[in-house]
């Protein structure tokens, strides 16, 4: 009897490894269809941008990406408000514009159950992590700043540290 409770244990034991794995790859493969789908929206809507005369690609940046997709995640909890998401959730949080009160600049923001691996960077279960939507351009002197005669070519998802995020977030409300 004791020998079959020690192998059903150790059986136990296998099965809970195997199953917080699984769990870990399902997260990381959800949050990195969430980024394709989100960077794919971003093409479309810089191209929708370019084409058109009411809009322009810089005041797109930091924009909500969400809002551009016909498709909503039961995971996208919608403004953040002064609160980060619930773990295993998106949420977006916009920055104060000072001269008007309007909200208008924010980040996406996502907070792992897993420890996961996103973009190639390791992420701690329940620390948040941030992405902007930030205008891409053509660099022809490659110095990774834009000049004035370097036009926009389309719009990005860009990773921010969160700690960024918290600090902009607290300027901007006072």
């Amino acid at each position: 009897m004791l020998t079959a409770l020690l192998v059903l244990l150790v059986l136990w034991w296998v099965l809970l490894g195997r199953l917080e794995r699984e769990l870990q790859r399902v997260e990381q493969q959800s949050v990195a269809m969430v980024l394709t789908q989100l960077r794919s929206a971003l093409v479309i809507k810089g191209s929708e941008a370019m084409l058109s005369r009411d809009q322009n690609l810089a005041g797109l940046e930091g924009r909500n990406p969400f809002d551009w997709l016909d498709h909503q995640w039961a995971s996208y909890k919608g403004d953040c408000g002064d609160n980060e998401p619930d773990s295993g959730s998106w949420c977006f949080t916009n920055q104060q514009q000072n001269e008007t009160g309007e909200m208008a600049r924010g980040w996406l923001i996502y907070k792992p159950k897993q420890p996961i691996t996103v973009e190639g960077n390791p992420v701690n279960p329940g620390q948040p992590i941030a992405w902007r939507v930030t205008t891409e351009f053509a660099d022809r002197n490659r110095n990774n700043r834009r000049e004035q005669d370097e036009r926009l070519t389309g719009l990005t998802l860009k990773p921010v540290p969160f700690q960024q995020t918290t600090v902009n977030r607290q300027d901007a409300r006072h």
